[in-house]
């Protein structure tokens, strides 16, 4: 399923962004670049992080979930990745804009497109990891209604970098 992002993004209503499930070598690539992009800018890659990137098939769609690109003008400029862990719960990872692109509404549109797709998939709780010095990131899972939990109430392996975990339910 493609949905068109209309003028509710900040960018030149000619330009017209979709959002669309990964299909082919040419999105696993957009998907592997976007998310080393931002992850090095930051922090260094960790053997998960490769092992996501790498195999998204084996890591990602596999089990349940399924990895979703924003394209305008026919270019990937964002992703996020949406993975089951059991009946009813999934996490939010990998989410990602390039930086020219940042600022424009397509990360809120991808979080909020995997979020849809959750509910449909029959999701109860959503959860994601982050790091505190990604402030637009933190306050952008805020204000869709991600709460914070404490280390103690997270279920999923961490990544060096995390220290802010949250939770959806719906």
């Amino acid at each position: 399923m493609t949905i068109a992002i209309n003028s509710q993004l900040n960018v030149d209503t000619h330009k017209a962004v979709t959002i669309a499930p990964m299909k082919d070598a040419n999105d696993q690539q957009a998907f592997y670049d976007l998310n080393v992009e931002w992850i090095t800018a930051h922090f260094e890659l960790e053997e998960s992080d490769l092992d996501i990137l790498h195999h998204p098939q084996r890591e990602v769609i596999g089990p349940g979930g399924q990895v979703y690109l924003a394209y305008c003008e026919g270019r990937a400029v964002g992703c996020v990745a949406l993975m089951a862990y059991g009946p009813g719960i999934y996490k939010i990872a990998k989410m990602a804009v390039t930086p020219e692109y940042r600022g424009k509404g397509i990360g809120r549109k991808l979080l909020l497109h995997a979020i849809e797709q959750a509910r449909s998939l029959r999701a109860r709780t959503l959860f994601l990891a982050s790091s505190d010095i990604l402030v637009p990131a933190i306050g952008l899972y805020e204000t869709v209604g991600f709460q914070r939990l404490s280390i103690e109430e997270w279920p999923f392996m961490r990544f060096a970098r995390a220290n802010v975990f949250m939770r959806m339910h719906l």
